[in-house]
């Protein structure tokens, strides 16, 4: 499938030219990158690789690997660094699902999502959907403290202080707003004006700070050197968690201290299924990622590869093919409150793909009423994602989040901490249409329950060694995503580059419509789907709608066809890690 994608620069405010000569140089492309014009979103090395959404964390990541840590102490210094830098998508006031995987064969799903208060209830809003959307009402109990440092407890190598403190740096000497940053603080100005912890950090003299300024959040470096000193317990049994609770609870919330102590890292076995020759790991429920990127590629695999996932034929099966994931998706549900065994069996299972594939025809598209969905589909938000692989070829994998933009927009004034919205990701009961489904009862609110998500961390075997790691960020887009880069690089062959440039559609079953990326990114690159893929769509009975916006992926591939010796005998490849320019990131490797 070829997809149209230039790159343009048109940027003419002075600040945002500085911080793209800071940050993020000006850069070219073409439809498929073909290496005349190197490009500062992929880098390949052969000890270590860090892959995250901001260079200034990969960096982070990139330093540990250096000083001798591996993936997982990396992914801790960079998941905390991108909580300081590119604080609307992510932080220690959200939570995250990690993959591991080792040198030695072993591999973990970390899940450190948010939970349910203990004080929620299924029917909490009354109908208000703007207390469940932001405010304090709208917070979960965040996980992403406490599941970074499980994580780094059975697997990290270097201190945990080591691992923290670049993060309170950038907290406590400033760190330069990001472009991309800035237009999340557009998008969500009103909120920022409202909270006063965000009005103080993110606004001088009446204005928001502009790309290139300097951003201070020193009660968060004093935070976060607390955590660095006592580890989670300081934020899930002590001082700065008291802050937190009564900053909430003075905004309105229902969080307390029992909530806290109370949360609970769940490390469970990754999801693993055989594919095109791989073998595919991914995160179990309540993430609905990795069951539904398997469900989609076991539909499209019957096509015959690459030929019946190309052009814009393979677009068509694609699209129908989410279609029909995302009406099995809203079964699912956090597995320690809904039985999901079934559900979740069905979308590992390649006879019931084959019954899906039944049901599509090459020449049409259908009312979501056809695909069998019997709930409302309901999208999460934003998120960060980072992919490492360390010189031992460990690998994590890993989607953090505090949801929608700045989260619940409301940031703990006496700890720096921008607290989530995850509340807004449960399902609630309320009126039925005519035209849409009703909501998910798997999904409804219960005390200390997990909502669901779409978050797809994702890692890839082959002949039982690691050949790639991916995943996404934004929202209910992720699965999409991540199964469009991968079949861009795994099917029809395209390098690493080029597998995360090419421009993205999208489609989640309500409303019945197909959003393709047509935007001008932050980095001056512009990505859209062409025209004659377009047409082609839409002579087949789709709606289309352009998307200014979409998903962030990161992708780090490994060598293996072109191995060599290292220390202690081993054979290993090169690492090619790939940051989406869509973000403005880039990698960094060694």
């Amino acid at each position: 499938m070829v997809l149209f994608f230039f790159s343009t620069m048109t940027i003419s405010m002075p600040s945002i030219a500085i911080m793209v000569l800071l940050l993020f140089q000006p850069i070219s492309a073409a439809a498929t990158y073909d290496g005349s014009k190197p490009r500062r979103e992929a880098v390949t090395s052969e000890h270590g690789a860090v892959a995250t959404d901001d260079g200034r964390c990969s960096e982070a990541g990139r330093d540990v690997l250096r000083e001798g840590g591996n993936a997982v102490d990396a992914s801790v210094a960079a998941a905390l660094c991108l909580g300081v830098v590119s604080p609307a998508s992510s932080g220690i006031g959200g939570g995250a699902f990690m993959l591991v995987r080792m040198a030695d064969g072993s591999a973990q799903a970390f899940d450190m999502r948010e939970t349910a208060p203990l004080r929620a209830s299924q029917n909490m809003y009354g109908g208000n959907a703007a207390s469940k959307a932001s405010g304090a009402l709208s917070v979960a109990v965040p996980g992403e403290v406490a599941g970074l440092h499980e994580a780094w407890r059975q697997h990290g190598k270097l201190p945990w202080k080591r691992l923290v403190m670049p993060a309170a740096k950038f907290a406590g000497q400033g760190f330069r707003i990001s472009p991309y940053l800035s237009m999340q603080m557009e998008k969500t100005k009103p909120g920022i004006f409202a909270d006063k912890g965000l009005r103080d950090r993110f606004t001088s003299n009446g204005t928001l700070l502009q790309p290139g300024d300097i951003c201070h959040n020193r009660r968060l470096a004093k935070t976060l050197k607390a955590i660095a000193s006592h580890g989670p317990e300081a934020l899930y049994n002590g001082s700065v968690g008291l802050k937190l609770v009564s900053d909430v609870q003075k905004a309105g919330g229902i969080l307390t201290m029992k909530d806290l102590q109370g949360y609970q890292v769940r490390v469970k076995k990754p999801l693993s299924t055989d594919i095109m020759g791989l073998n595919i790991l991914g995160m179990p429920p309540p993430s609905a990622g990795g069951a539904g990127m398997v469900l989609v590629l076991n539909i499209l695999v019957q096509y015959g590869i690459p030929s019946g996932v190309s052009g814009p034929l393979g677009l068509h099966r694609f699209i129908e093919s989410l279609k029909h994931m995302f009406a099995v998706r809203m079964n699912l549900g956090d597995p320690d409150f809904v039985d999901v065994s079934k559900v979740l069996s069905d979308m590992l299972s390649p006879k019931f793909a084959e019954e899906l594939k039944k049901t599509i025809y090459d020449n049409m598209t259908f009312d979501p009423s056809y695909y069998g969905g019997k709930w409302s589909v309901l999208s999460d938000h934003g998120t960060s994602h980072l992919c490492i692989v360390d010189g031992d070829r460990n690998a994590v994998s890993m989607t953090s989040t505090v949801n929608s933009y700045f989260g619940a927009q409301i940031l703990s004034h006496s700890t720096g901490i921008l607290l989530n919205n995850e509340m807004d990701d449960f399902s609630i009961p309320g009126k039925v249409s005519a035209n849409v489904p009703p909501p998910a009862p798997p999904n409804f609110i219960s005390p200390l329950k997990r909502p669901l998500s779409s978050m797809a961390p994702t890692i890839v075997l082959k002949d039982g060694k690691l050949k790639a790691v991916v995943g996404a960020s934004g929202g209910g887009f992720i699965i999409a995503a991540t199964t469009e880069v991968f079949l861009n690089y795994f099917a029809k062959k395209m390098d690493p580059l080029s597998s995360v440039l090419s421009p993205r559609a999208y489609h989640q079953l309500i409303p019945n419509v197909v959003q393709y990326e047509n935007w001008t990114t932050v980095s001056g690159d512009h990505f859209e789907v062409p025209y004659n893929l377009r047409a082609a769509l839409r002579k087949r009975g789709h709606v289309l709608e352009p998307l200014a916006g979409g998903t962030i992926s990161q992708l780090v591939v490994h060598d293996l066809e072109n191995l060599k010796s290292v220390r202690g005998g081993r054979m290993h490849g090169d690492l090619t890690a790939v940051s989406d320019p869509r973000k403005g990131g880039f990698p960094a490797g060694y």
